[in-house]
């Protein structure tokens, strides 16, 4: 029986655990934070004295006192940027943070942060990537020598050849917006610096999902080991999507004011600060080629890739470029692929994790060229993917690059979101609509959907002659506490802090299940301390990790549990515990459900009676359990990966109607396909789909963190940064699933949370393409841009 969700409750009665409600370390004062104007200027000096004898003021800090106290932070790879909480000699982007200031409440704070003074030398900005790449671009670190802070290049299978003979070789270019999550609550810090008999350390809180590949970052950063950075996460931190991965530096600086002020500091950022200089995902610059046979199948194909990444190579980029390393090649059987990666620093806020990490950027240009290759062949969109889509039999199925999809079955999800659409209707209307002008147009995409990330692809971006020996990085590790008290109770201590997915409602689904108990009798514990709670590097909510990770942990440690019960049971019964089971809140016998004990009898008696357990049976009902799939391996001598453990597939089709006056792109219908494995929780799972489609129409139609060629940002409010509401989310939509099980992964599920985050953009991108006969290239379509279009076509 599918569970219902257990966190509605408290949300929508107003009882979340948010960190701005919580109190959690008295006698907190309030930070403010100082952000440049400019995009980028050499800092002279910063006068801080007017603002320390403000009344109410404990502590001003400026840049000088963060070179004095903290370390830059770690790297993904060598490279001589050095990035710290503030900027230091230099500020490179609009929002960059300068100084803080420190007092009894926020308003004081603020008032004295207008009595900063900072002294300026403005310098050129450079804010578009491939501008940035020019010979005469302005340096933003002068001690790199140019702006390409990382250029790798990798080639699978003989290309060349392919494409020397092949019967058409297809180009686009195109390009990818950068844009947000806007949670609904902003970035979030209470920090506090302890001097203790083991020396400094710090604990904070703070509403940061994860990975927790980010804290020794910051304990790095902060001159302390991770042992003595205690971050702990309240249970509701108000949404992230992978950009709360990002408040980090914030963590370090809140936890150096605090060591001046001798206090707990607690900082909340405002929506202006989120958008102007938080964290979003990367924009990209791409250049696809395929070479395409002459029945219209691509069998190589070659990606030009430039991520903008802002001022900083911040961690844990450049991993947007690696994400999807090994399915680059996407649903497509295509064997030989070449790739070039550029991460590019610019005058833009860094960059970081966002729903659907990658694949936006990847399967805009991929499926936009397969659209391109069907209009030179001219053929369908359709048929130019029934013939190049892996096919079942094929799984589990290596790419060029080093996936390994673990099963699958693309052509039939894929004719099915066809029939559910009824595409041949679809298609009459639309021939209909051209005979009286009108613009109405049909999209599709078909992507692989990763998931269980394996954190391996961070080392693509260090040359494999130059990765030390033993010091490789790979896994897609998740652990779980489980533990059972006197009276029967099962506690659940996960290793993920959700964003909203419903990973206590699942987790306690689950555990019920595999104990024969009813749901009341499982208690999930969602809250994250670093001292406590059990968690390795790739811990964390990202990358759709819950589903086919942590529940495979949750299956071993409880099914530990179960043998312990049976073997007391068995005591108690006077039996074999292997004919036992466990349903319905008993220990029964299988081939006599009337002789039971009730689960909590049999608990009772390893807690209070042990000394009548079987020899070698632990007195132990609290069981810990790691999943560590083989899988997941770090890149090989060749540079090859399997970027991520899992890898779902959705097919999507769109149809759009473009009004002939205001020229709004209005959704007309949506039919997606989702095979996400084993579905654990239907409900959560169209829940997912949902969440992920609403995300992608953002991107699609309104949201852009938008930059003037000046380097001044143009969308820092809701009035310039449009998010769809429920009006515009409101659309047409069928729904429908398939299930092919992973081998790889304990119950056969795969993630979900962020397929349609990545199909749907490019889908609505390629209707709109098929409405105005024009080649869309970039997003978001506003009305401007379909203006623009329908200009260029005359």
């Amino acid at each position: 029986m599918t569970a219902a969700r257990i966190e509605d409750v408290p949300l929508l009665c107003g009882k979340g655990k948010f960190l701005d409600d919580l109190d959690p370390m008295r006698g907190s004062l309030v930070a403010a934070v100082v952000r440049s104007p400019h995009p980028h200027a050499r800092i002279r000096s910063v006068e801080l004295s007017r603002a320390r004898a403000h009344p109410g003021v404990a502590v001003v800090l400026g840049p000088d006192d963060v070179l004095a106290a903290l370390k830059p932070f770690p790297l993904s790879l060598k490279t001589p940027i050095r990035y710290y909480p503030t900027g230091t000699d230099k500020v490179r982007f609009v929002g960059e943070p300068v100084a803080v200031v420190v007092a009894t409440d926020r308003y004081t704070a603020e008032d004295a942060a207008e009595l900063v003074e900072v002294d300026y030398e403005p310098l050129p900005p450079v804010v578009d990537s491939t501008r940035a790449i020019a010979e005469d671009a302005p340096l933003l670190h002068e001690e790199l020598g140019s702006n390409v802070a990382t250029d790798r290049t990798f080639s699978f299978g003989p290309v060349d050849e392919i494409f020397a003979a092949a019967a058409h070789v297809v180009t686009g270019e195109y390009r990818f917006p950068r844009y947000t999550s806007a949670p609904m609550e902003c970035y979030s810090v209470v920090a506090e610096w302890l001097e203790d008999a083991d020396g400094p350390g710090v604990t904070a809180w703070a509403n940061f999902h994860g990975p927790f590949s980010m804290v020794p970052v910051l304990a790095a950063g902060l001159g302390l080991p991770t042992s003595r950075v205690r971050l702990r996460v309240p249970a509701d931190i108000g949404g992230s999507f992978g950009i709360k991965s990002g408040i980090y530096p914030y963590v370090a600086l809140m936890a150096l004011a605090s060591k001046h002020c001798g206090r707990p500091v607690r900082w909340t950022e405002d929506r202006v600060e989120h958008l102007l200089s938080s964290s979003a995902g990367s924009d990209r610059w791409m250049r696809f080629e395929a070479a395409v046979d002459a029945d219209g199948k691509v069998e190589a194909l070659r990606a030009d890739l430039v991520d903008n990444v802002g001022a900083y190579l911040r961690p844990p980029e450049p991993s947007t470029l690696y994400r999807c390393f090994g399915n680059i090649t996407g649903a497509y059987g295509i064997g030989a692929v070449a790739i070039r990666a550029r991460a590019v620093v610019t005058n833009k806020t860094p960059t970081g994790l966002n729903r659907g990490f990658g694949g936006q950027q990847l399967y805009f240009g991929l499926e936009r060229i397969m659209d391109r290759v069907a209009r030179e062949l001219d053929l369908d969109p359709a048929e130019i993917r029934r013939r190049n889509l892996i096919q079942a039999g094929s799984f589990p199925y290596h790419t060029p690059s080093g996936g390994v999809y673990d099963s699958g079955d693309y052509p039939r999800a894929f004719e099915l979101a066809l029939r559910n659409a009824d595409y041949e209707k679809l298609c009459e209307r639309r021939r209909q609509a051209r005979e009286v002008g009108e613009y109405f147009g049909i999209g599709m995409a078909t992507i692989v959907d990763p998931s269980a990330t394996n954190i391996g692809y961070v080392g693509l971006a260090t040359p494999a002659e130059q990765r030390a020996s033993g010091r490789g990085k790979s896994g897609s590790t998740e652990h779980v506490r489980i533990s059972v008290d006197p009276q029967g109770v099962v506690s659940v201590l996960l290793g993920t802090v959700p964003q909203g997915q419903g990973h206590a409602t699942v987790a306690r689904q689950l555990v019920a299940q595999r104990l024969g108990l009813p749901q009341e009798s499982v208690r999930p514990v969602v809250e994250m301390d670093t001292a406590t709670t059990p968690w390795t590097i790739t811990s964390g909510s990202y990358s759709s990790r819950f589903a086919p990770l942590l529940t495979s942990a949750l299956v071993a440690a409880a099914d530990t549990i179960a043998e312990t019960i049976r073997a007391a049971a068995g005591v108690l019964l006077d039996t074999d515990p292997a004919g036992l089971e466990l349903a319905d809140g008993f220990v029964r016998e299988r081939d006599a459900p009337d002789r039971r004990v009730a689960f909590r009898h049999a608990a009772g008696l390893v807690h209070w009676d042990p000394g009548s357990l079987p020899e070698g049976v632990p007195a132990r009902l609290y069981e810990e359990a790691a999943f560590n799939p083989p899988q997941a391996k770090a890149p090989s001598t060749g540079d090859q990966i399997n970027s991520s453990l899992c890898y779902g597939f959705v097919a999507e089709l769109v149809a759009v109607r473009i009004d002939p006056v205001s020229l709004a792109v209005e959704v007309e219908l949506v039919s997606t396909v989702h095979d996400a494995g084993t579905i654990l929780n239907p409900k959560l799972l169209e829940g997912q789909v949902h969440g992920a489609l609403a995300h992608a129409l953002g991107g699609a139609l309104y949201e852009e963190l938008r930059y003037a060629d000046s380097g001044q940002p143009t969308s820092a409010t809701f009035m310039d940064y449009l998010c769809p509401t429920s009006a515009e989310a409101s659309y047409p939509l069928i729904s429908d699933h398939l299930e092919t099980p992973s081998p790889f992964t304990t119950l056969g599920a795969k993630g979900c949370g962020e397929g349609s985050s990545m199909s749907l953009p490019v889908a609505i991108a390629n209707a709109v393409t098929d409405a105005l006969g024009v080649e869309v290239t970039t997003l978001p379509l506003h009305g401007n841009v379909v203006h623009e279009l329908l200009e260029r076509k005359a």
